[in-house]
């Protein structure tokens, strides 16, 4: 009911009858709609892109308060796995810096690209497989990447019009962590800080691996809204 109130109210007479019909066959209110608001951003989305969450709003306003707490201005920062572009764009606005954004799918980056050009902001976007590609240094690496285990059950709504390749991911949803902070070392200023979004089951996981590769860096678990881990930070000083 409160995806038709939402419908009925954000589109013309004309698409609504179509609109509740997708509706009806389990299509995301927010692929119907074409957008989400995402920290204050109007954000396009389609079946190419993850649809933003509020979660993922949070990892952005806790990265800000510790990019101003343990960082300079003039920030370099890399946003990887970049889906839709709207954590690279919400960071964008609120922090002096440069942003590069990568992600291994054309099509979202395509998306990703158009919302930087709508919300007015630059930021460098490249195709790239997480770290693999990239050769600059960074302050800032945030990623909110796929962490779903293959055999996870999920929404039937999220497994069916949501991208695969933005969801899940090899080794218990862990693989892509991996990858990132085995290879973040080389990527990163000595005064720098990794932001995670993560599964609410993965948290005292990830921080073993980080400290495999951070041993002398603070590393924090935090919880998202309803109290559930859901963010890793890893401060370098």
């Amino acid at each position: 009911m409160e995806n038709k109130q939402y419908l009925e109210k954000y589109l013309p007479k004309e698409k609504l009858e179509n609109a509740l019909k997708q509706l009806k066959a389990g299509k995301p209110v927010q692929y119907i709609i074409g957008n989400v608001n995402f920290y204050g951003n109007q954000i396009k989305v389609n079946e190419n892109v993850l649809i933003p969450r509020f979660e993922t709003e949070l990892l952005v306003e806790k990265t800000i308060k510790y990019a101003k707490k343990y960082l300079k201005e003039n920030l370099n920062i890399i946003d990887l796995g970049t889906g839709s572009g709207a954590i690279a764009i919400a960071l964008k606005k609120n922090i002096s810096c440069n942003i590069d954004a990568i992600d291994i799918s054309s099509k979202a980056l395509e998306i990703a690209k158009e919302n930087a050009k709508n919300n007015n902001v630059k930021i460098n976007f490249f195709k790239s497989d997480m770290l693999k590609n990239v050769n600059n240094k960074y302050d800032i690496i945030i990623s909110n990447p796929p962490y779903i285990a293959k055999d996870e059950k999920i929404d039937e709504i999220v497994k069916n019009n949501e991208p695969a390749l933005a969801l899940f991911a090899e080794d218990n949803g862990l693989y892509f962590y991996k990858q990132i902070l085995k290879e973040a070392n080389k990527n990163l200023n000595k005064k720098s800080i990794i932001a995670f979004e993560i599964g609410m089951t993965q948290g005292e996981k990830i921080k073993e691996i980080a400290k495999k590769y951070f041993p002398l860096s603070k590393i924090f678990v935090e919880k998202d809204y309803p109290g559930k881990d859901r963010f890793v930070f890893i401060i370098n000083e």
